[in-house]
């Protein structure tokens, strides 16, 4: 099919919700107020022009050295707080010396083998003084316990410290897979991980529920909802099984979200969010407001990002940032433009956080709550989605809940399904992608790529050797053998984690002492 001869665009949505000419005005609460349960319109009743959302930008590669270089470079530009990319081997419990680990340290994200590469990680930054988010999940614990580590040598009171952990195993099994054990172990740490932080870093956010990658695997906008909200449920009925007070657990549960290109779908979605994760918790027993409130960091999209004409993903990364602040995220990542070719450069990343920063302080629209709260578009918008999102979770329910829909394919065949549906519409033309199937141009080759070469690993393998002359090795062994008891006798075991990764074991021997008692998922 020539460029010129493509059908006319559909009239619907992302999810295919049909929109209409023009809309009037739909059923709505008009009663419902910024601040108020359910939180439609916000979890804050002044929002934005109280506090701005935390400027994140999500940042890590090669070695911790390299790492920081790039966090004091943000911090100077004014990002407000820190987010942690890990590497593959980082991510499934494997040290950069495993065999396989070889082409893969340090290119997805930073290497961390020890508690020795967190002291470098966050050299000269004072963790009382930032908020860290960790995009990390079936070694969250153990990356948990490194940064507890760091705080506590830094003379931090724990209490005092803030940030977040991915922590989200489900959506692993569903869309992402860097999982180690199976499920039942999983959620037994993650709720282990909720129990241990209540007591002792009671500001820190246990789970980052994500919808993210959710997103990012082809499921359209009602999906990323339902499936996240329904994985939501999960954890917090994994946690009143183990005896936690909803009231004081779920305030610290925080949600992941993806914004995509279409603004006003992405705006309803994130309202919609809000009031149904209200009523979710309500229904669960939560009875404190706070409890009830779906808190949320939003990332742009990556898989909107195009290689051709990669300067039109500043745009694109404009209008979904655009939707997140609109949309009342408490927290922010947008993405380099370069992010389809490589690892962002520097100026990529700064662009990326000026995009914010115009947004914040430029653009007007922070200066009321809710602005588009009363369009009769976004409002009946607001209220589809909500109900195509009610039906998925309606149906997830029927099946036993997330972990059996996971179990048995439903979750994973339905992104699946959209995924196809969604290329086929950018193959056959119904679905643009300005540069891509419509105003393509002949490109010359993009060449500021970052690039982080495969000397990383002999770099981190002579790191890991350092480390293991200079511990007592003795206590290593001993710290092993105890977190091991913990995984079979059903004691916390992040007390143990926390004393290993104290006396420098590794990442790779305190994920393997976890693999004995639990064994791998396949």
């Amino acid at each position: 099919m020539s460029k010129d001869s493509f059908p006319k665009p559909n009239l619907t949505s992302d999810s295919g919700i049909e929109i209409e000419k023009v809309y009037n005005q739909p059923r709505s609460d008009a009663d419902e107020m910024p601040g108020k349960f359910p939180f439609t319109r916000g979890v804050q009743e002044d929002m934005y022009r109280a506090k701005l959302w935390t400027m994140r930008q999500y940042a890590g590669f090669s070695t911790a050295e390299e790492s920081n270089k790039r966090y004091h470079y943000l911090l100077k530009q004014g990002t407000t707080g820190l987010s942690v990319a890990f590497d593959l081997p980082t991510q499934i419990g494997y040290d950069s010396s495993h065999d396989l680990s070889e082409g893969e340290v340090g290119k997805s994200g930073v290497a961390i083998d020890s508690l020795a590469d967190i002291e470098i990680l966050f050299e000269g930054i004072n963790l009382q003084d930032i908020t860290t988010s960790m995009t990390i999940n079936s070694t969250a614990s153990i990356l948990l316990c490194m940064y507890i580590a760091l705080a506590k040598k830094q003379g931090a009171d724990l209490k005092n410290i803030s940030g977040t952990i991915q922590n989200d195993i489900l959506k692993e099994y569903a869309a992402r897979g860097t999982y180690i054990y199976p499920p039942k172990p999983s959620m037994r740490i993650i709720t282990d991980i909720f129990e241990y932080c209540s007591k002792e870093v009671p500001k820190w956010n246990t789970i980052s529920i994500s919808g993210y990658h959710i997103r990012e695997a082809g499921s359209n906008a009602v999906q990323e909802l339902a499936f996240t909200l329904a994985n939501g449920k999960a954890y917090v009925k994994a946690a009143l099984e183990k005896g936690l007070d909803i009231n004081v657990f779920a305030k610290r549960l925080s949600f992941f979200f993806n914004a995509h290109n279409n603004l006003f779908e992405e705006v309803a979605k994130f309202r919609a969010a809000r009031r149904m994760w209200a009523h979710i918790t309500k229904e669960l027993g939560a009875t404190d407001a706070r409890a009830q409130m779906l808190r949320f960091h939003t990332q742009t999209g990556g898989s909107t990002l195009t290689a051709q004409q990669p300067y039109n993903n500043i745009m694109r990364v404009t209008i979904q940032a655009l939707s997140a602040v609109l949309g009342g995220t408490q927290s922010l990542h947008t993405n380099g433009f370069d992010e389809a070719l490589s690892l962002p450069t520097e100026d990529a990343a700064q662009i990326a956080l000026r995009t914010q920063q115009v947004i914040a302080h430029e653009s007007g629209v922070t200066q009321t709550v809710d602005p588009l709260g009363g369009s009769f578009y976004v409002e009946a918008l607001t209220n589809e989605v909500e109900k195509k999102a009610w039906d998925y979770i309606r149906r997830i329910d029927e099946m036993g809940g997330a972990v059996a829909a996971i179990e048995k394919d439903f979750i994973q065949n339905e992104i699946a399904s959209s995924a196809y549906k969604y290329q086929n519409n950018i193959e056959n033309g119904s679905k643009i992608i300005v540069g891509v199937n419509k105003f393509a141009v002949k490109e010359k080759p993009f060449n500021n790529i970052f690039y982080v070469d495969d000397s990383v690993r002999k770099v981190q393998i002579e790191k890991i050797k350092a480390v293991k002359e200079k511990r007592n090795n003795t206590q290593v062994v001993q710290s092993l053998s105890a977190l091991e008891e913990a995984c079979k006798n059903g004691t916390n075991v992040m007390s143990h984690i926390l004393n290993a990764v104290e006396v420098y074991a590794t990442l790779g021997e305190i994920a393997d002492a976890m693999r004995k008692v639990f064994g791998e998922y396949k």
